[in-house]
């Protein structure tokens, strides 16, 4: 048993640092494909975009209908179709075939990334799930500071198509494994009045993790033009900010599923962004203090995505019929969160410049700890009148 366990988390592990590694390795790659197919960059920045937005409409669909028909077939559809978009996209003729290979990657990671994560929500000893999910989300966010570097290193040997021939072959190769790995999970006894009351409580739920992410990135995506103008940090000051910054998420994440196993999801999702809060303030005040600036990118990450995980945590025990679909919805919230949160830095910048950015993520976190108070409030309504009906 313990072997079959060890098995489900790797495999989930290098599955999710697959998908994360397509998510965040674009980004670098752009100036490259701008280059080959002759578009300015902000037309090739299309291809960031109907990733997200793809992923962000389609994900709650896969969510919802893995509930029912289980999650093995999903994320094994979606693995194949992730090693045929990458394809795509290294023999993509025209800039248009290489957006509509994108638009089919967003649909693949769709319907495997909050599936893995509800997949080990189902399998996971009930006293052990948030270790076992801090361990999965690691795995995605290694690579930010792993994958992304290791394709950008691959483009500078062999050009950035090799790049997502190497994704589709270990896509292709995940799709046997992923198969053989997944038992078939028990079907939920979901109804469809999930679209009625039910529906709105798990919104309500999410809507938790869009705030969070604004507080995560509504910085986070100006970070390095931040570092630049308020700093003068030079590239590989900034990518060694980055690197920190990474390091302090994954281990933000592993800590927190041994901390959330201990202590129960509920207290430590609302802990982490109370701190989360004051280290956002702190890190507005040492902004421009020089090396102290790695130590707070560090601990921003290191809190932050501690309360991610552990939320994941407490949404999977507290949604256990309709897991699938609240995960698929937690990511579209993420997504729909990391878009706001860009919004609100660009308004930020272009009106009062960097310094004040700290400050709005942590008014963010704030709005995210009260919204998280208020759900645990209404959580505990609902129980005392089930209780009274009995």
């Amino acid at each position: 048993m313990k072997l079959q366990g060890n098995v489900s988390l790797s495999v989930g592990w290098i599955t999710l640092f697959l998908m994360g590694t397509d998510l965040f390795v674009v980004s670098p790659l752009l100036p490259f494909i701008s280059e080959a197919y002759k578009v300015g960059s902000a037309t090739t920045g299309w291809m960031v975009t109907v990733f997200a937005i793809t992923y962000a409409f389609s994900a709650p669909f896969f969510g919802w209908i893995s509930d029912k028909k289980g999650r093995r077939t999903f994320i094994t559809f979606g693995l194949l179709l992730f090693a045929i978009s990458n394809t795509l996209t290294v023999f993509a003729p025209s800039f248009l075939w290489l957006i509509v290979s994108r638009i089919l990657a967003g649909l693949s990671v769709a319907s495997i990334t909050p599936l893995i994560y509800a997949i080990i929500g189902d399998i996971a000893p009930p006293n052990r799930r948030g270790t076992w999910l801090s361990i999965v989300v690691s795995g995605h966010l290694t690579a930010l500071w792993a994958g992304a570097p290791f394709g950008t290193l691959l483009e500078h040997f062999l050009g950035w198509r090799s790049v997502f021939v190497v994704m589709a072959i270990i896509g292709a190769i995940l799709v046997v494994v992923n198969f053989k790995t997944w038992k078939s999970i028990p079907k939920s006894n979901l109804t469809s009045n999930l679209l009625g009351g039910n529906l709105l409580r798990i919104l309500g739920s999410v809507s938790v993790t869009t705030i969070w992410a604004i507080s995560m990135y509504t910085l986070y995506v100006y970070l390095g033009a931040a570092l630049y103008s308020e700093n003068r940090f030079s590239s590989s000051e900034i990518a060694l900010a980055v690197t920190f910054y990474g390091v302090g998420a994954v281990l933000g994440s592993l800590t927190s599923g041994q901390l959330t196993d201990k202590f129960g999801e509920k207290k430590i999702s609302k802990a982490t962004l109370i701190f989360l809060a004051l280290i956002l303030i702190c890190l507005g005040v040492f902004f421009s203090s020089g090396d102290w600036i790695y130590f707070f990118l560090f601990i921003w990450a290191l809190v932050g995505y501690a309360g991610f995980t552990s939320y994941q945590a407490r949404l999977a025990v507290e949604y256990p019929k309709e897991r699938g679909i609240v995960m698929a919805w937690n990511n579209t919230a993420l997504y729909i969160g990391i878009t706001i949160g860009s919004m609100i830095g660009g308004y930020a910048i272009s009106n009062w410049g960097y310094p004040p950015l700290p400050y709005v993520c942590s008014v963010a976190a704030i709005v995210s700890f009260i919204l998280s108070t208020q759900k645990v409030q209404e959580t505990k309504k609902e129980s005392a009148f089930s209780a009274n009906i009995k």
